[in-house]
Order: structure tokens, then C-alpha cells, then sequence
């Protein structure tokens, strides 16, 4: 490894957990936003390939009919005219989605086109006897570099070490078979060269994108997460919460919602400063974190306030989780005596809200009811209790 490279490759680790750089391995377990961001890049990508490709396979019709041999040159011009409008089609699809299965199968469509091209331009190629060193040899052997190109491309996604590896297989099998249809005697070097090429090219974009990848996963980190706490900010919190609450219209799910606001916190910053305030801040968040569910999610939404959102979970689910919470308690103040907070639990199938903004607007209200009747108790409405 290149002495400079290893600052950058020390970066990109220092800057994941453990279950981050798994995030790199594979894509099971990426985290709502990560998966939308990630999309987003991937068909955006998608769609500035599309556009390059459908121009430069259209042009390259015209030193195919110059050099190449009729009706050779035709049917690749044919070929290349279905593999262009392909692109085009593929340009205006997928254009009101984030989802991570919409990628996929853009990226798959992407990488199917020139596939497809390939064997097809292979199999008319492979009847045609050159001269060698002709300029009609010459655009023959550029046809044999596009699986290259192919994988070579994967450099440019934000993509997984299984991911990689299983849009490239497809291009592999192809320069595999190619390559066996195309050999006259028992020589296997030509084969098992231009494998390890295209495997080995494979592998850089792949780290390429891998790369790409633990950038992104930094950089949401460190835009998710509020600084003090290392909760979700209460932006991610809010993008969180909509994307939540649209699944949950989507599929019929419940969705539950707990606004926590710490008891009487301004006078922990009033007597004991803020510095001690904000380790209060980070305990509370610590007991909390520590009595969530898989799948919960905790984002601080304002200086002592923060949101609990809970998808899949009726409102006694949530009512069950908020009263463990409460069990176990939010931390200890500075004079000794236990930090308590007023809770408020709305969901959105009970509460019938509309919109996310109003399902937090409800479980503020149940707060500052809790907070109105004496503090450290929650408030909810619950018709299956």
C-alpha cells in the first residue's frame, strides 16, 4: 500500500464503529436514512450514465459502418440503436424514489444494457475474419474492452463488498464465455488472463465504491447525530419521523411516538452551571438509549426535550416501553435526588393524525398535560387498555 494512502484509509475506519465497517461489508443492516441518501446517489449516477451511454452508442455507429464489413455494421448499428434507446428509457425511470430496491434494479438495468451488447456484438464479431492490424481489426478489439469498462464503472456507486461482487459476476460470466467460445485450441492463458483482469478491476471499484461508501456513512454520522448526546439531531430526527410515518400509511403498521421533557432542568443549569447540565443531558440520554427496543429510535429535539419514535408499535406497546423507561429512571441529578421526566405517547393509528408534525403535536400536548398534574408520570389515550 502507497504511504499516502494510508491517512485516508485510516480515516475512513477511525471515523465507523465496529457495526459500521460491517455496514461496508454488507447492506442488511444500513439505517433508514443511509439507505435513502445512498439511493438517491446511486440513481442520480444511474441516470448521468444513461445520458452518456445513449450519446456515445449511437456515435460510435459511424466507424462501425465505416470499417466494419456489411451486414455486420448494420446489425451492430441496429444493436446499438436498441441498447441507446434502452438508456433513454432507463433515463426516466425510477424519478420519484429513494428506496434502495429501486437502485438496485436501475443499477441492474444499467449494467444489463451493455451486457447484453456485448454478447450480442461478440457473437456477430466472432464471423467476421480481419486482417490483422487493419483499422476494421482495430474497432474489433475495442468491443473486447467493454466488460473492462463495465466493471470499471462500479467504482463510481456507493456500494457494498456484496454488492460489488454481484454486479460484476454478471459481467464476469460473460468475458468467460466469450472468451471459451472464441478459443480455436487447448491455450488457456488468453482466458485466464482477461479473467484476472476483469477480476481484479473488479476489486478496485469495488474498494472504490467501498470507499464511497464509508465517506457517506461518516458523514451521515456526523450530520445525524447531535454532539452532545450522540442522539439523532433533532433534523435527522424530524426526516426520520416522515419517512416512518409514510411506511406506516403505506402498510397499515402502527407507529408510536413518546415526547420526553427532563423535570425541572433549568434549575440544573441555573445552580450547577451548564457544563453539569449537559453531562445530565448525556446520562439521561444513556438510561434512555439503553431501555429502547431494536428498531426505536431517539432524537434530541430541543434543549431537554426529546422523541422516542417507535415503529410497528401500538399505543400499549409503547406505553409498556415509556413505563420501563420510567422504571428504570433517567439518571440522577447533581444534589442526589433521581432525574424524572413528563412523557407524552401519541400513535398515529389511535391519535388518527394525518401527518407526522401533528402526531408530535398531540404527544407535546400529553406532555405538557403530564407536566401540568405534577410531573414524572405519562400521558396517553389507549382504547385497547
Amino acid at each position: 500500500m502507497k504511504p499516502q494512502s494510508q491517512p485516508i484509509l485510516q480515516g475512513i475506519f477511525n471515523d465507523l464503529s465496529r457495526e459500521e465497517l460491517l455496514w461496508l461489508l454488507f447492506p442488511g443492516k444500513h439505517m433508514t436514512l443511509l439507505s435513502t441518501r445512498r439511493a438517491a446517489m446511486i440513481l442520480s449516477r444511474v441516470r448521468l450514465i444513461s445520458v452518456l451511454f445513449a450519446a456515445l452508442t449511437v456515435l460510435f455507429i459511424i466507424p462501425d459502418l465505416l470499417m466494419l464489413p456489411w451486414p455486420v455494421s448494420g446489425y451492430l448499428a441496429l444493436g446499438r440503436v436498441a441498447s441507446s434507446l434502452a438508456f433513454v428509457g432507463l433515463l426516466f425511470s425510477f424519478r420519484n424514489t429513494q428506496r434502495m430496491r429501486d437502485a438496485y434494479i436501475a443499477l441492474g438495468i444499467m449494467f444489463a444494457i451493455p451486457t447484453f451488447f456485448f454478447c450480442f456484438s461478440y457473437a456477430l464479431l466472432a464471423q467476421v475474419h480481419l486482417g490483422e492490424g487493419s483499422m476494421a481489426a482495430t474497432i474489433t478489439a475495442i468491443y473486447a474492452f467493454l466488460p473492462l469498462i463495465m466493471v470499471a464503472g462500479l467504482s463510481m456507486f456507493p456500494l457494498t463488498a456484496l454488492e460489488g461482487a454481484i454486479f460484476a459476476s454478471p459481467v464476469l460470466v460473460a468475458e468467460v464465455a466469450s472468451s471459451l467460445m472464441s478459443m480455436d485450441s487447448l491455450n488457456l492463458s488468453p482466458l485466464i488472463s482477461t479473467t484476472w483482469l476483469v477480476i481484479v478491476i473488479a476489486i478496485v471499484a469495488t474498494l472504490s465504491g467501498m470507499s464511497q461508501l464509508g465517506f457517506m456513512i461518516a458523514l451521515v454520522h456526523t450530520a445525524l447525530r447531535d454532539a452532545l448526546t450522540g442522539c439523532f439531531s433533532r433534523l435527522s430526527g424530524m426526516e426520520l419521523l416522515e419517512i416512518q410515518f409514510i411506511i406506516s400509511m403505506r402498510s397499515g403498521s402502527p407507529l408510536a411516538l413518546a415526547f420526553i421533557d427532563l423535570d425541572n432542568f433549568k434549575s440544573v443549569n441555573d445552580i450547577y452551571g451548564h457544563e453539569t447540565g449537559d453531562q445530565v443531558l448525556v446520562n439521561a440520554a444513556e438510561r434512555i438509549n439503553a431501555s429502547l427496543r431494536t428498531g426505536d429510535m431517539l432524537a434530541r429535539w430541543g434543549g431537554e426535550e426529546f422523541i422516542l419514535i417507535m415503529p410497528n408499535t401500538y399505543c400499549k406497546g409503547a406505553v409498556s416501553v415509556v413505563e420501563r423507561l420510567r422504571a428504570s429512571g433517567m439518571g440522577i441529578r447533581p444534589d442526589s435526588n433521581p432525574m424524572t421526566a413528563s412523557i407524552g405517547i401519541a400513535e398515529r393509528t389511535e391519535d388518527k393524525a394525518d401527518d407526522w408534525k401533528e402526531l408530535v403535536e398531540i404527544a407535546d400536548q400529553r406532555m405538557y398535560a403530564a407536566k401540568q398534574s405534577g410531573k414524572n408520570k405519562s400521558v396517553y389515550s389507549c382504547s385497547q387498555l
